[in-house]
């Protein structure tokens, strides 16, 4: 049975992937920072058998960075990548610790990550890596600018490392979410939301399950000859 890792496995979208994924057949292991207690409630909903254990991880710097890469085992079939974070500010006023840790978190976790697994897949001739990123990482979006150009840097990663991984039969893909219901949304106004779905041309918010389809379908055999593709959960908007 195939096995893969969920980076962000303890937030709304990562946990429901992790779900998605075991319901699929697939063994899960999920990275997590501070919800444990999700981490438990997500233990008790995969079926034992499937459960590949929770890593604990700070990955705002390279320090934790590296201390998380030293716990976890390297032998993974598949890597999702979907930490979540974010702020609204303007450019002007975002400190440099805080491009710092949206750079290490959304980057660099990346990079190294993704590094230190690919040689087990490169050694099995398959594997599988998704990154979720975000609709703002494609369009841009005003107060946003740090949060768009580090999810823009990785839908420029995984075009030119699904070239470069594609002769060892390993796929790269990203999904880029739009305006998805989660916690982080709903501290929205009202009205600030309905505005949002007048824009959307099917008229409402996106759900983490219909986001978690999309990512199981890119690391099913179902996608077997897509790879360095966006694949955009947005309800039409962009």
């Amino acid at each position: 049975m195939k096995k893969g890792l969920i980076i962000g496995g303890s937030g709304e979208i990562g946990s429901q992937i992790a779900k998605s994924m075991a319901e699929a057949g697939m063994n899960v292991g999920v990275h997590y920072h501070t919800n444990n207690s999700v981490v438990h409630e997500l233990k008790l909903e995969v079926p034992e058998g499937q459960w590949e254990g929770a890593f604990f991880g700070d990955l705002s710097t390279p320090e934790g960075i590296e201390r998380f890469l030293a716990s976890m085992p390297k032998e993974w079939d598949m890597l999702v990548f979907a930490p979540g974070n974010h702020s609204a500010k303007l450019i002007q006023d975002v400190s440099f610790e805080e491009m710092d840790h949206y750079y290490h978190i959304h980057v660099k976790a990346l990079w190294m990550i993704s590094q230190a697994l690919i040689p087990s897949m490169v050694r099995n001739q398959q594997g599988n890596i998704v990154v979720i990123s975000s609709v703002w990482g494609e369009e841009g979006a005003s107060t946003e600018a740090i949060y768009s150009s580090v999810k823009g840097a990785q839908i420029s990663y995984v075009k030119a490392l699904a070239k470069e991984l594609a002769p060892s039969n390993i796929r790269v893909n990203a999904v880029t979410p739009g305006f998805i219901s989660t916690k982080m949304n709903a501290q929205l106004s009202e009205e600030d939301q309905l505005n949002i779905y007048n824009e959307i041309p099917l008229g409402r918010a996106g759900t983490s399950s219909e986001v978690a389809n999309g990512v199981i379908f890119l690391l099913k055999q179902h996608s077997s000859y897509i790879t360095g593709h966006t694949l955009r959960i947005n309800g039409g908007w962009f």
